[in-house]
């Protein structure tokens, strides 16, 4: 498998690679640049509100960027049948509305002082404020998708918001249980991160018209992808760089949060007995403990059986660019360095 370049998104222009590995995202998404572009204005467009402070805080959240890996996913799932393009910009943006509040509640959830290096917005305004300003942009990607005209696709993203909200408010109820429930962690991760894939995914292949065996692959593939580039991420909580994760590194188990390898450090490692006992005491050696275990592997090994079942998922569609651009991301969400 080539492996993909770390990449920063930089606005609406090209991507700006950030190593010499074989394939970047930018190569990977060179299919729908121009659709990404015109995302990107759409999105910047769609968070200009008439009070300032609010205004300039949505502006510096979509500035921030990210990978624009759900507006990528919605776009390419409407590529197998003729598509209203304006319809297809209009749920890629509205999913990455829904991402940008996420991160907003998220670092209220988690009390994070800072996010891509950056202040957080929760360490600046008051919950009240903050929890609104969140609100906000769920109410305005709601909006986005009421404009697509599309009943089942609006049904999709109704779905989705409720998938959301419920995965957070049982993770909250979850922190610090002892013994952690794995089933728990699965569901939430679908609820947090594989129920927006999803979204993006069928409700592409919902307003592109396509047949419904095409809308079960492309669900199927949202769903697994989602599911692998969850458990990616927290695999990276314990492997990047502090400075690129832009907090301290195993700070979900900081939080009382445990994610993947913990439960294989748990259930694989000699060391995992006395687990409980170096939450309370060492929690930096428990950290150090985990990113060189096993576990990290089992973790890696895990993502990657998802992504498998992602790309089997894509079989039954047309091999073109598209398709191929979507197996390529798929490898791409476990092969990532941040």
């Amino acid at each position: 498998m080539r492996r993909p370049r770390q990449i920063i998104w930089k606005g609406y222009s090209d991507f700006q690679l950030a190593s010499e590995d074989f394939l970047s995202i930018n190569s990977i998404l060179a299919p729908i640049q121009n659709e990404l572009r015109q995302v990107e204005r759409r999105l910047f467009q769609a968070v200009q509100v008439e009070y300032a402070p609010l205004a300039q805080v949505f502006e510096a959240l979509i500035a921030s960027g990210g990978k624009r890996v759900r507006p990528a996913l919605a776009i390419l799932s409407t590529k197998f049948h003729p598509t209203d393009e304006d319809k297809a910009f209009t749920l890629a943006v509205a999913t990455e509305l829904v991402h940008a509040a996420t991160l907003i509640h998220d670092d209220l959830i988690d009390r994070s002082p800072v996010r891509r290096g950056n202040p957080t917005l929760n360490s600046r305004w008051s919950i009240a404020a903050t929890v609104l300003a969140g609100d906000f942009l769920l109410a305005r990607a709601a909006e986005a998708a009421a404009n697509l005209d599309n009943l089942r696709a609006m049904r999709i993203f109704a779905r989705t918001l409720m998938a959301i909200c419920e995965g957070e408010i049982r993770q909250d109820f979850a922190v610090n249980q002892w013994p952690p429930d794995r089933a728990e962690y699965y569901r939430h991760i679908e609820s947090k991160t594989a129920s927006l894939f999803i979204a993006c995914t069928e409700g592409g292949a919902v307003i592109s018209g396509a047949p419904e065996e095409e809308i079960a692959a492309l669900r199927a593939f949202g769903h697994n992808l989602g599911m692998a580039f969850q458990i990616a991420d927290d695999i990276l909580d314990f492997t990047a760089d502090e400075r690129e994760l832009g907090k301290p590194v195993g700070s979900d188990l900081r939080q009382g949060t445990y994610t993947l390898p913990v439960f294989y450090f748990l259930e694989q490692d000699p060391r995992g007995a006395r687990m409980e006992e170096s939450l309370q005491s060492d929690m930096d050696a428990l950290v150090n403990a985990i990113r060189t275990s096993p576990a990290i592997g089992a973790a890696q090994a895990e993502a990657r059986r998802f992504v498998e079942a992602a790309r089997a998922a894509l079989v039954i569609l047309p091999d073109n660019e598209h398709r191929r651009a979507l197996t390529d991301l798929a490898a791409y969400v476990i092969e990532r360095t941040n």
